[in-house]
């Protein structure tokens, strides 16, 4: 760099690219750049017509330069406009579509280059762009809020690589009706919100304080504390395990393609798998790792809120046939690294890749293999790449929990099991679609559940040593109202992967139905330290067990909890509007026995009969006796 030419200087930037641009180049290059070249022209005469400069385009990206801000985000969201248009002239499949970030910051120039921190948050606020929006810093609407007729979506405070501050940034709306409008993602960025949160917190603080003078009181009569209170404060301030225990961030996605994301998140998700199938390991559950995904976090304090020893994290960079995967293993304690390393193979090679990295970590750690623990984590289901790649998508879809994403999962799963008749992980991941599809009332054809059965069977002939098709095959067994065979099952699942939380859940909550709740609550305690930031049916299931137990107040504090986590989760709701039934709070009964009626579309006790996995029809009858009194038949 010649110092002579350089100078600093306050300037607007724009930076665009593309969404997909692999998939895009990998299905057709010449089109693509076709496509490219044409949109690029497109964007530099809108640039010019905003009197700025393209000062850049490497590759899918292009940096642009502006005197001011409001003419930059005008032409930004004029480029969007006009790229909306071109592309509907295109095919679904060839369609380019454009992230763009906006910046007001320092930069240094050297002759037309430009560099320096402003050009990297121009950068970063890209990324954070919707496919086909604009992202915004804070100085950049700092300088334009008033100033433009379009509306703005404060996102928070965002860590972004390589700055040191956390960055404002605010999603750009330009629809006509948002005109002038400031809007909130999180309600606790609106400050009108924070007036009400702070006053409502003091009364809820006061509150509190009154209740735990009685409730020592209380405790103090009945000389023990609250079963629910005693688990739930085990786990405020998270001890050590006594054997080595580690949790596995994410793998990120270093591909530059967010359709990469199911490969990265399945490498994640099938080294948990490995490891904690060795009983010498405490390994974290999927659940609470995943909490983590796409943010910046210190290691040390992930180990702290996790309750771990040592923490792995890495990335996955795909691109055609080859793979680069680099992991490092940390020692959260003293901040050193235990091991790391790089690989680079082709992606035939994945699945002994896979392996040898368990091997490192467990060699890292000197765990000790027991039994046939060695050949169950070599054994891998398939070595069909193209089955593997579909099962990991499938489960991508799986996991939002939509009918539309349900129906997706079952159709990738089938096409991986065409790929490989034996491949177990394509049949487990159609028993789990068809159990949605029932659970979650989207079918209520009885045909679901002799489907699920029959395929839960298979996956469990094709390998016994899989602790998820037992716990598969256990919740159809329960659901099917088979409870001693559901019991056993995940059982079996327990003992072949002592780490895995679901499993436990899963066998606490067949326990509740088999009329035998305060065994289960064991199996919760279990679960939850698996999976500090366990989902709402784990909560559920312990609410449900105190419910049994007629520990209605404790079952209310639980079930409020799962409510919290999740808001649509729907038998929450009608437990707690039993549990209010028996206390006999009536206007909390109704007013929950109507939200009830309101999720569930013809809610009939009849039909909670036929469905509800009750073993014992007292146990049954208990809920509805709940249920009656809140005024729901």
């Amino acid at each position: 760099m010649n110092t002579r030419n350089v100078k600093r200087k306050l300037a607007a930037l724009v930076s665009a690219d593309v969404v997909g641009y692999s998939r895009l180049m990998g299905d057709d290059e010449m089109a693509t750049i076709e496509t490219l070249t044409a949109y690029r022209e497109l964007m530099s005469g809108c640039i010019e017509q905003y009197r700025g400069r393209v000062v850049d385009s490497p590759g899918d990206n292009l940096l642009a330069e502006f005197v001011s801000v409001v003419d930059a985000i005008e032409c930004a969201a004029d480029i969007q406009e006009k790229l909306k248009s071109q592309n509907e002239e295109l095919p679904e499949t060839r369609r380019m579509v454009f992230r763009i970030g906006v910046n007001l910051g320092d930069v240094i120039q050297d002759g037309d280059s430009i560099f320096g921190d402003g050009v990297n948050i121009t950068a970063r606020m890209e990324g954070l762009a919707e496919a086909g929006g604009i992202c915004i810093s804070g100085t950049a609407y700092d300088h334009v809020k008033n100033k433009s007729h379009f509306g703005y979506e404060f996102l928070g405070k965002q860590n972004v690589k390589n700055i040191s501050d956390p960055i404002r940034a605010y999603r750009v709306l330009t629809r006509p009706e948002d005109d002038g409008a400031l809007k909130y993602k999180v309600k606790r960025d609106d400050p009108k919100h924070r007036r009400r949160v702070h006053l409502v917190t003091i009364a809820i603080v006061v509150a509190v304080i009154i209740g735990m003078v009685v409730w020592k009181h209380q405790m103090d009569k009945k000389g023990r504390k609250l079963p629910i209170v005693r688990l739930l404060e085990k786990h405020r301030a998270l001890k050590l395990p006594d054997k080595p225990s580690i949790a596995v961030l994410p793998f990120t996605n270093m591909s530059g393609d967010i359709e990469q994301d199911y490969f990265s998140d399945g490498m994640t998700e099938d080294l948990i798998t490995d490891l904690s199938q060795i009983s010498g390991l405490f390994v974290i559950s999927r659940n609470s790792v995943f909490t983590y995904k796409g943010k910046a976090v210190k290691v040390e304090e992930v180990a702290k809120d996790l309750g771990v020893r040592y923490v792995l994290e890495g990335s996955v960079r795909r691109v055609s046939d080859q793979v680069r995967i680099t992991a490092q293993l940390i020692d959260a304690k003293t901040g050193h690294h235990v091991w790391a390393e790089r690989y680079d193979r082709d992606i035939k090679d994945i699945f002994a890749l896979q392996d040898e990295i368990t091997g490192k970590i467990v060699e890292a750690l000197a765990v000790n293999l027991v039994a046939d623990e060695h050949a169950r984590l070599t054994k891998k289901d398939t070595d069909n790449l193209g089955a593997y790649d579909l099962v990991l998508r499938g489960s991508s879809h799986f996991r939002r929990f939509t009918k539309e994403s349900n129906e997706l999962a079952r159709e990738m799963f089938e096409q991986a099991v065409q790929f490989d008749p034996n491949y177990t992980a394509a049949y487990e991941g159609l028993v789990w679609t068809r159990l949605m599809a029932w659970m979650y009332g989207w079918s209520h054809d009885p045909k679901l559940l002799d489907d699920a059965l029959e395929l839960g069977k298979k996956a469990v002939s094709l390998d016994e040593s899989s602790p998820q098709g037992h716990v598969i095959l256990g919740n159809v067994y329960l659901w099917k109202k088979r409870h001693e065979e559901a019991i056993a099952e995940f059982e079996k699942a327990v003992s072949l992967n002592p780490n895995d939380a679901d499993a436990l859940s899963s066998l606490g909550g067949a326990l509740v139905f088999s009329g035998l709740p305060e065994k289960a609550l064991g199996y919760i305690e279990k679960a939850i330290r698996l999976n500090p930031n366990y989902p709402e049916y784990y909560i559920f299931t312990l609410g449900q067990a105190f419910f049994q137990l007629k520990m209605y107040e404790e079952a209310v504090m639980a079930l409020r909890k799962s409510i919290i986590k999740n808001p649509n989760f729907m038998p929450a709701h009608y437990v707690l509007a039993a549990c209010y039934g028996h206390l006999g709070k009536q206007e909390f009964a109704r007013a929950k026995a109507e939200e009830v009626k309101r999720m569930i579309n013809g809610f009939s006790l009849k039909g909670a009969s036929e469905i509800l996995p009750f073993k014992d029809e007292d146990d049954f009858e208990h809920f509805a006796e709940g249920l009656r009194k809140a005024g729901l038949h």
